[in-house]
This record gives structure tokens, sequence and C-alpha cells, in this order.
């Protein structure tokens, strides 16, 4: 007898018309993103949309492409063309977006245009993690990864090396025109005067061409540190001002006075104000996170070893796992519930972790509206002024000292004083005990899967965009999509727990 098998007509049409809440399984992903969005408060991105010209081509709904973004940076789909493709070819795509299929210019519109409020989700995102209670703010774990940026570590270039580039450029491009003279000249004696010029040969318009571009660069790093080196100045005016004010001695104050006046001149010098593109907007408070400038002499010039990326002009050079990579350091705060709820997040471009502890802890305190009872760090993170940081806010640190550069102290050793050395003792006392190491054992397993999840399981594994403020943007947004996952993992929990 012959096996008989199920009805298959992949031509047949639909007696009735299907609903999309049935083309995937109860509680999917794209379904939960959906109903998350309608949660969510998009008055930043309507206003702008509605500032526009009521008149023309209707925009998408600001709900669809906000769904389709936060789905697809969850399920590892950065790019807009490949969204786009999505929405045509994934059922959870074509689901979120109910037939429309945005062209993939208007995506990465989309997202260029609102880069800031995208970002801000990721604040909404842990309210709603909060509210669900998968957040205890117990135990927090700081850390930080080197992101490769979009740039290529062979595209810098140092401050010495532009100059020899340059001189060698210029050279070669005068052989040429002098070769091209007694071409020319052989020329006029065998053919006659007046022939056609013909164009510059390639090689000579390739050389020209990255003469002017070595020059724009060079420049834009005379730029940059003549205007860190004139805030610098400009500081230590305003600090000389202060003392002047708390001095009773005429003589002294006059002398204060006199030296920040001086500053305040050769400030204006270095930085006269007259750079007509506006600054980069900020997103949230990042103001407070450290910023890197290349070394520079007292004069404003970089020093010679000073570096600068041609295409990507913000990122750094970093170490990461042995191999030197054009990066940017992306930073995370994790809560050590067994949901790993990234509390809070930035990125800037110094490669040392100490400069960012303050900042981060200070931003969980502000994102949670509550303190941590205790945050631990490994070594690259210790300095005595994040001890004392995190002890004013109420919270104690469990910062590892052992094998970093300086044990924690100031690069001036002149400025290490017992307090230093005492702190550093407290610290590495504080971790032997059984409670230190009890509490510091936590920090890998808090925070380093994390990491894990972002890079390995959705592949986010290089920043898209160049330029510090935009990638801020995408760091904080991918960290808001962490945060989605893990809340839609447990709402699906919950839900199973009780048809159990």
């Amino acid at each position: 007898m012959t096996k008989k098998y199920r009805s298959y007509s992949p031509s047949q049409s639909y007696l009735l018309p299907p609903s999309p809440t049935e083309w995937l399984p109860e509680g999917h992903l794209a379904y939960f993103v959906m109903d998350l969005v309608q949660d969510l408060d998009l008055g930043e991105i309507e206003g702008r949309i509605q500032a526009k010209d009521a008149r023309g081509e209707r925009p998408f709904s600001p709900r669809l492409m906000t769904s389709l973004l936060l789905y697809g940076y969850a399920v590892g789909v950065t790019s807009s063309r490949k969204i786009e493709k999505a929405t045509f070819e994934d059922v959870g795509f074509r689901v979120i977006s109910a037939g429309e299929h945005p062209h993939f210019t208007t995506i990465n519109d989309f997202r260029a245009a609102h880069r800031q409020a995208l970002a801000n989700l990721f604040k909404q995102v842990l309210v709603e993690c909060m509210s669900a209670g998968l957040v205890k703010l117990g135990h927090v774990a700081i850390d930080g990864t080197k992101m490769k940026a979009n740039a290529s570590k062979h595209k810098a270039m140092s401050f010495e090396r532009m100059n020899k580039e340059e001189t060698k450029l210029k050279a070669e491009i005068e052989a040429w025109f002098d070769r091209a003279d007694e071409v020319d000249a052989e020329e006029d004696r065998r053919y006659g005067v007046g022939q056609q010029q013909h164009d510059l040969p390639e090689e000579l318009r390739r050389r020209e061409g990255r003469l002017a571009k070595i020059r724009q660069v060079r420049e834009a790093l005379k730029k940059e540190t003549a205007k860190a080196r004139a805030k610098e100045l400009e500081q230590l005016a305003d600090g000389l001002r202060e003392r002047a004010t708390e001095t009773t001695d005429a003589r002294q104050q006059a002398e204060f006075l006199t030296r920040a006046d001086m500053h305040d001149q050769q400030a204006g010098e270095l930085d006269p104000g007259d750079d007509d593109d506006p600054p980069p907007p900020a997103v949230s408070i990042d103001d407070d996170l450290p910023r890197n400038t290349p070394p520079k002499h007292p004069n404003g010039l970089p020093k010679p070893k000073a570096q600068r990326n041609f295409t990507d002009a913000e990122s750094r050079i970093m170490l990461r796992d042995g191999a030197f990579i054009q990066a940017y350091n992306a930073q995370i705060a994790v809560d050590e519930s067994p949901h790993q709820i990234i509390v809070a997040a930035a990125l800037s471009n110094p490669g040392p972790d100490a400069e960012y502890f303050e900042p981060i802890l200070r931003r969980v305190v502000e994102n949670c509206d509550a303190v941590p009872t205790w945050v631990t760090a490994d070594s690259g993170y210790f300095s005595v002024d994040g001890v004392r940081a995190a002890e004013s806010l109420g919270a104690e640190p469990f910062i590892a000292v052992g094998g970093h550069q300086r044990n924690g102290l100031p690069k001036d050793t002149r400025q290490v004083t017992e307090a230093h050395v005492t702190d550093r003792q407290q610290m590495r006392a504080l971790l032997e005990s059984p409670r230190g190491r009890a509490a510091y054992a936590r920090r890998k397993a808090t925070v380093e899967p994390v990491f894990g999840q972002i890079r390995a399981c959705r592949g986010f594994r290089q920043m898209s965009f160049r330029g510090l403020w935009k990638n801020r943007c995408e760091w904080l947004f991918v960290c808001a999509t962490h945060n989605l996952l893990k809340l839609w993992r447990a709402a699906t929990t919950r839900q199973l727990a009780l048809a159990a």
C-alpha cells in the first residue's frame, strides 16, 4: 500500500486573507518589539517630523521605522540595505513592516536624522526593565572593550611622518614637472611649438591628491592640539583668578591676575574662535567623558608621534588582545541580577579605562535613581580619585590594584602623598579579605558575558559610522537592544511559567 502525503499546493490562493498575528509563534520577538514601541515615547522623533512642511509625500510611521531598527539591531541586522531586503524575505521583518517596504536610503536617513532620539531610547528601555523587576542594583560591574572603528589603522599617520611625506611628495612632483618640461622642449624641437597640451599622468594626479590630503589632515591635527592647549591655558587662568580672590596680599594678587591675563592672551592666539563649523551635538551628559587629545608641545604644536586617522579622525589606535587596532573605547555597567541588564553605557576615544570609572558610576546613579551597594572593576580602572568618588556616592568599590602600571598612583611622582599609598594598601587588603574575594569574584561573571552576547551572538564587532558622536549614539542603541532582548526573554519565561 502506497504511503499518503499531506496536501501540498504552493500556488493555491488563500480562501480567506491570512492574519499577520498567525505568521509567527505566540511570544515572538517581533510581536514584543511592536508592543514595546507602542509604550515608548517617540515625541522627540515625531516632533522633528511634524516640524517639516506638511506637503509632499507622506512619511512612514516613526513607530514602524523605530521597530524595524530595534528588531534589526536585536537580531544582528544593522545594514539598512539588509533591513530593506528582510522586509521582503524575513517573516519577522514582514510582520513589523505590515506590507510596507521602506527603501534602504529612507531607513538610513531616518537613523541619521534621529540618532540622538534613538540613543535616548536606552533610558526608556532601562526604565521598562526596572519596572519589570529585572534590576536589583546590589552589585554593579563596570568594564570596557575596544570596539573597532569604521577605519583602518593603516590610514593613520603621525605628525612627523606627515612632514616627511609632504617633503617627499613635493620633490617627486617637482621631478615630474622637470621631466615634463624636458619632454615638452624635446617635442617642440622635433614637431614644432604649440602642440595640444595633454592631461597630467595618472601617477602625478595621485601624488598631488595625496599631498593635498596630507596637508589637510596635518592642519586639522595642528588645529586640534592648539584648541586643546588653549583650553588648558583657560583653565589655568581661571585657577589663578580664583587664587587671586582667596589671597589678601595685594602684590601676590596682582601677580596672579597678570599671569591669568597672559594665559588668556596665549589661549586667544592659539584658538581665535573663528571656526565656522558648529560643535557636534552631545548625547545626554557626555561632556564629562574623557577625550583623547594628541600629544602636544606647550606652544600647541603636535609632537612628532601625534597621530591622526585619514578616515575617522576621532578614532584612536588602541591595544586589544595583544594587537593594535583603530578603535573606540566602549564602556558599560551591568547589574549582577540574573538578567544582566546594562544600567549605564558610554563611548569615547581614550584607551585607558581609569578615567571612565566615575562618569559611568554617576550614570548608573542617574539612570536608576539609586546607588548600587557595591561596584567592581578590574585593575585598569583603579585610581585614588575613582575610589573616593564611589565612596562619596555611597557605593563600596572593589577595584583590583595588582598589575596596574602605577598601582593607581598619579603620573607625577611628586604628587604622590601618604594618602595615595594608604588608599592603595587599603584596597589591596580589602580585596584579599574573604568578603573582598567573594565580591570581586562576581565581576567577571556579571559583565564579561554581555560583551560576548553583543559581539559573538549578535555579530556587532565594529562601529558602523565615523565620528565620536555618531558612534556614541550607535553604542547606546546597541545597549538598548541588549536590554530589550533581556526584557523579552524574561517576559517569555514568565508567560511559560504561568501557562505551566
